[in-house]
């Protein structure tokens, strides 16, 4: 591994300065890494709209953020469930009303390891359509408005990338024939990534202005796995959580701060952010090592064209 460019202790909010006049929209913000992504943010005097499913749970962090941080902080909330591309659709509507200059898209929600296979209402496995397909079209819609703003796109993967069947399962996407609530889940976040480096590439040829950046939270203590896992998954990362192999959640929400605030010059965009320690679970924030499938040409493009015709959305990069 290479020496960390932001020093031993590798990036951390100390490195962030005043943000007030920025707007950043963060999805899956009501929880875990997205919600300290957000009481960050705020705390440097960002704008945070948050994008979430749970008008009730969105509520209580806007009000629990305004409790800690105080009344005046700039933060609000447009339902939008990534599990549906009409509501996708209604949210990014929404946005292009009220929010007129985009400094960062945080691709920060996904749901993980659901026991038994459930079909979204678009009729897609639901790990690829929610963590995956959803924002491969909140992505695309929101692009030119990124593209006005000189914005960046920063898409939050994860280690599980490596420990699934380590490609796209093209011939079965919605895995009818061999549903496994971990491999299902490895699978939606390796698509994220390629997505990512694939949109770099297509950015570069069109000459666009945004920027595209890929993390990971690391092993961080989050609900995610308690919101969508299994009873045993649950208690086997209950566990570990009490153990020096899982950080804080505020940790985990280190590199989409990074990728989202940090000087272009700092960044680069084949890098793939976050703890570099043990397992890159844990310890200072950089560069990690990313395996080569996951920035494999040929498959990226053809989940580029699979991705715009299974949810009927062809990006605009002309």
């Amino acid at each position: 591994m290479a020496s960390n460019k932001f020093g031993q202790n590798g990036w951390t909010p100390e490195r962030l300065g005043n943000l007030s006049g920025k707007t950043y929209l963060i999805t899956g913000a009501n929880s875990g890494t997205g919600f300290e992504a957000s009481k960050i943010l705020l705390s440097k005097g960002a704008e945070v709209v948050m994008l979430n499913r749970n008008e009730q749970r969105s509520n209580k962090a806007i009000a629990d953020l305004k409790a800690e941080l105080g009344a005046d902080i700039n933060v609000s909330f447009i339902k939008m469930d990534l599990s549906e591309l009409s509501s996708v659709q209604n949210a990014v509507e929404e946005i292009k009303k009220k929010v007129p200059k985009i400094e960062a898209l945080i691709c920060n929600a996904a749901i993980a390891q659901v026991p038994k296979q459930v079909l979204t209402p678009d009729g897609f496995e639901s790990h690829i359509g929610v963590n995956h397909y959803g924002h491969f079209v909140l992505c695309g819609s929101l692009f030119d408005s990124l593209d006005k703003s000189q914005g960046r796109i920063v898409v939050v993967g994860s280690e599980g990338y490596k420990m699934g069947i380590k490609t796209i399962q093209f011939d079965d996407m919605n895995w009818d024939k061999n549903y496994n609530p971990m491999k299902t889940y490895c699978h939606s976040k390796l698509a994220q990534i390629m997505f990512a480096y694939e949109l770099q590439d297509r950015i570069s040829s069109a000459n666009k202005n945004v920027g595209v950046y890929v993390c990971h939270p690391g092993s961080s203590a989050t609900s995610l796995i308690k919101n969508s896992g299994g009873l045993r998954d649950r208690i086997i990362f209950g566990l570990m959580s009490k153990t020096p192999l899982v950080q804080t959640a505020e940790k985990g929400a280190y590199p989409e701060i990074l990728c989202a605030t940090e000087n272009k010059e700092n960044l680069n965009p084949k890098a793939y952010y976050g703890p570099t320690g043990r397992l890159q679970w844990t310890g200072p924030v950089g560069e990690c090592n990313l395996e080569s499938f996951a920035q494999d040409k040929d498959i990226a493009k053809k989940l580029w064209e699979v991705s715009e015709k299974e949810t009927n959305h062809t990006w605009n990069l002309i």
